[in-house]
């Protein structure tokens, strides 16, 4: 570990859709902004397929939720930001305690050691901002979708590349704040957290799919799966 990352405080990073949150974020936004007119009734159209074979196992969630990435990509453009970001505040107010237990009482108990507590996810960051700040968290990183002169949405992503890689967006924070990794804790479910992960000294899967788990297996990660009111721990 070099000296750039020995500070002060030891931070805490987790992804939160399908890791904190039971579900995914930007699915419930895309819902919402098309059962409100924002964006055209066909859109799901676009991902209902993909949902469909998720649904019966005949296809990966990877698909289903980049198909649903795409929608939001494809009809954002024109929205008004006022518009969208009172219905994220109502997203989030319908689903704020769909959360896991296991990850829920992580994010508490590390807070109350003093931990400074970080989200990184690819959901937009305005209904991040709403469902993290509730969970007690020190920063959020998400996707930021540029706003124009009209305040209505251009359709452009701000420092996509850097939001694509978490590591990067971690080392940022590390920066930024001032933190440690030393007794650093990391938390995510997909193969995307990876190197994330490979930052921390303690790295988590929950919950994790195939390709994380290979992984924890080979590297010797914690994998932690919470099922119905039971959490497993597995090695």
């Amino acid at each position: 570990m070099t000296e750039l990352y020995k500070k002060s405080q030891k931070v805490a990073v987790f992804d939160v859709d399908g890791t904190i949150f039971r579900d995914s974020l930007l699915i419930r936004l895309v819902e919402a902004l098309i059962e409100s007119g924002l964006f055209p009734s066909a859109a799901n159209d676009n991902y209902s397929k993909e949902y469909q074979r998720w649904q019966e196992r005949r296809g990966g969630y990877h698909e289903y939720i980049s198909a649903v990435v795409e929608v939001f990509k494809n009809n954002i453009k024109g929205v008004p930001y006022g518009e969208f970001k009172d219905l994220a505040r109502v997203v989030v107010a319908t689903h704020s305690k769909h959360t896991y237990k296991y990850t829920r009482n992580m994010v508490k108990e590390l807070k109350a050691q003093g931990y400074y507590m970080l989200a990184i996810s690819h959901s937009p960051k305005t209904i991040l901002d709403e469902f993290c700040t509730t969970l007690g968290f020190d920063k959020v990183y998400g996707m930021i979708y540029e706003i124009g002169p009209s305040d209505k949405f251009t359709g452009a992503i701000t420092d996509e590349h850097l939001m694509l890689n978490k590591a990067n967006i971690l080392k940022r924070a590390i920066e930024k704040e001032g933190l440690s990794l030393e007794g650093s804790i990391g938390v995510g479910d997909t193969e995307g957290d990876i190197p994330m992960l490979e930052m921390v000294e303690r790295p988590i899967c929950f919950n994790p799919n195939s390709s994380l788990y290979k992984q924890a297996q080979i590297r010797g990660w914690e994998v932690a799966v919470e099922r119905k009111d039971v959490v497993y721990n597995i090695k």
